[in-house]
């Protein structure tokens, strides 16, 4: 009987899907449901060897989903809660920030408040046992790492740690709390004027992350908002609704969704607009998808900010999670969801998977990356926004302001050195060695952004860790690989003595798109002139 059950796997799936989505069993149904299990019934009676059924089903399942599309997707019951914790936006754990560096792990950070700053952990503390178990040298990865160290509240786990300068283990008992996942990363003035937020995803918190950094930086004088989804894949849907409502004035529409089995839902503004009188630019890239997707089309579509940068991903579905018998989930596509234009943004995928997965490739090798006019869309795909501009659908959310990628730093020997993982263990080791010094020297981040210059020969060191793992030293290091690796190392050591805000303070010096927002911003004449242009995608002519 027990046996059975498992056998029934997938007819309590069909049978789930359908009952949390209130649709009836329809014949056609029933009969593929009872196909499967005479295939299950054979299988388990016939095969030449024994067959392990949970793996069959799943795989069955995985593979029905990825012929549906890319994004519907089986997860595991182990695998839920690691996927669910980024969108929640807290956990409980000890609270650092890790990697696993020459089979060592290491502490990059640790959250500030945490468990584990208030006991003393320091970055570049290498944790060598966790509760008298040795874990250097074993193959750790980061799963094993969270099963160690994560765990229910106010539960205690004992580590071992080894410290620079000190001959002996360091052993420190830390109480597990609740640790918040940020995700916002920064948020600064840029100048009087000009504010700027990062938001790296789209969580339960995001939209209190943001209207806190919000009102920060009002209070500062912020008249420009520098709004930066380069690189978020997306994430909680009503994050990025509740966010563009504060861009926009009462009752407009800012998305809608719709599937065949769907009703046409809408949703619009309120009048809270926090931002209504705030002028905005939105950064996006190629690795932009999905809920940033809402938030740029939103105010593309309703001409309320400026988008600046590549051509986004290209997501435009909606997932439903349907829970399964065992703890397993699917993630089920439900609708495709529309810019208020009436544009669907995703890319098409009926080449399958692999296709889907390497058109971002396709786009590096075509030239759009570096050279706008590389992008071509029919006729068909234009739509017209409130103000009459020309916008296209099928496949993200194109920018009022091309900016190429910059190749430079695809540069094959940089590009080696940070594939290898060569450069962030350099600086951490750089600053583990010089920790005391450097703090001495720049007390505050203030004195470290303008005055921190690297030690003479410091490069020549990272040349030479980098050829200890197989990387050959170009006989000339153009002088604009140098400018990017000393940017790189001054951001990465900005963010251990520090955080990502002040990460993102050094490294967005080399921003080429925030550094054409702000010279949008700088010339007002300009700024305007793109929101009254009649075709936004072929405006930028520079």
């Amino acid at each position: 009987m027990r046996f059975q059950l498992k056998i029934f796997r997938l007819l309590i799936l069909c049978f789930l899907i359908s009952a949390s989505a209130k649709f009836s069993f329809s014949q056609n149904t029933l009969l593929q449901a009872y196909k499967i299990k005479s295939l299950l019934d054979c299988i388990e009676h016939n095969y030449v060897s024994e067959v392990d059924i949970n793996k069959l089903t799943e795989s069955a399942i995985v593979k029905m989903l990825a012929d549906l599309d890319p994004h519907s997707v089986y997860i595991s019951a182990e695998e839920i809660k690691d996927m669910n914790e980024p969108l929640q936006g807290s956990f409980y754990g000890i609270g650092i920030q890790f990697n696993i560096l020459k089979d060592s792990l290491y502490v990059v950070s640790t959250v500030p408040g945490g468990p584990s700053e208030k006991i003393g952990l320091q970055a570049g503390d290498r944790i060598v046992k966790v509760d008298n178990e040795n874990i250097a040298g074993i193959g750790l990865k980061n799963s094993g790492v969270r099963k160690r160290l994560k765990g229910e509240k106010g539960t205690k786990v004992k580590l071992h740690i080894h410290r620079r300068n000190h001959k002996k283990l360091l052993e420190f008992v830390v109480t597990r709390d609740k640790i918040p996942i940020h995700s916002l990363d920064a948020s600064y003035m840029i100048d009087d004027k000009t504010g700027y937020i990062k938001l790296n995803r789209f969580a339960i918190t995001s939209y209190e992350e943001f209207t806190a950094a919000v009102k920060k930086l009002k209070s500062k004088g912020m008249k420009y908002l520098v709004f930066d989804l380069q690189g978020n894949g997306g994430g909680v849907m009503d994050a990025a609704i509740r966010i563009v409502d504060e861009f926009v004035d009462d009752n407009k529409l800012i998305v809608y969704t719709e599937g065949v089995t769907k009703e046409k839902n809408k949703y619009f503004s309120t009048s809270k607009g926090l931002l209504k009188d705030c002028n905005l630019i939105v950064l996006l890239d190629e690795n932009s998808a999905s809920a940033s997707e809402i938030v740029a089309g939103g105010i593309q579509d309703l001409d309320r900010g400026i988008i600046v940068g590549r051509r986004s991903f290209g997501k435009g579905l909606v997932q439903r999670q349907f829970p399964l018998a065992d703890g397993s989930v699917i993630r089920l596509t439900t609708s495709h969801y529309f810019t208020p234009s009436g544009r669907c943004i995703q890319k098409p995928y009926d080449k399958g998977v692999e296709a889907y997965r390497h058109e971002a490739l396709n786009r590096y090798l075509s030239g759009e990356l570096v050279n706008r006019d590389s992008i071509k869309f029919p006729d068909s795909l234009k739509f017209k926004t409130n103000k009459g501009r020309t916008v296209y659908g099928g496949g993200g959310v194109q920018p009022d302001v091309f900016v190429a990628l910059d190749t430079t730093k695809n540069y094959s020997y940089m590009n080696q050195l940070l594939r290898k993982n060569i450069l962030y263990p350099f600086v951490l080791d750089y600053y583990d060695n010089n920790r005391d010094r450097i703090k001495s020297i720049y007390s505050n981040f203030k004195d470290f952004e303008k005055n921190f210059k690297l030690d003479v020969g410091l490069l020549q060191n990272l040349y030479k860790a980098g050829e200890k793992e197989g990387i050959e030293r170009p006989e000339k290091i153009e002088p604009y690989i140098v400018i990017a690796l000393k940017m790189h190392i001054k951001s990465l050591l900005a963010r251990d003595m520090w955080t990502m805000e002040e990460y993102y303070r050094i490294s967005n010096y080399d921003n080429s798109a925030l550094l054409k927002a702000i010279e949008i911003i700088n010339s007002k004449k300009n700024f305007a002139k793109i929101l009254s242009e009649t075709d936004s995608y072929y405006m930028n002519k520079n």
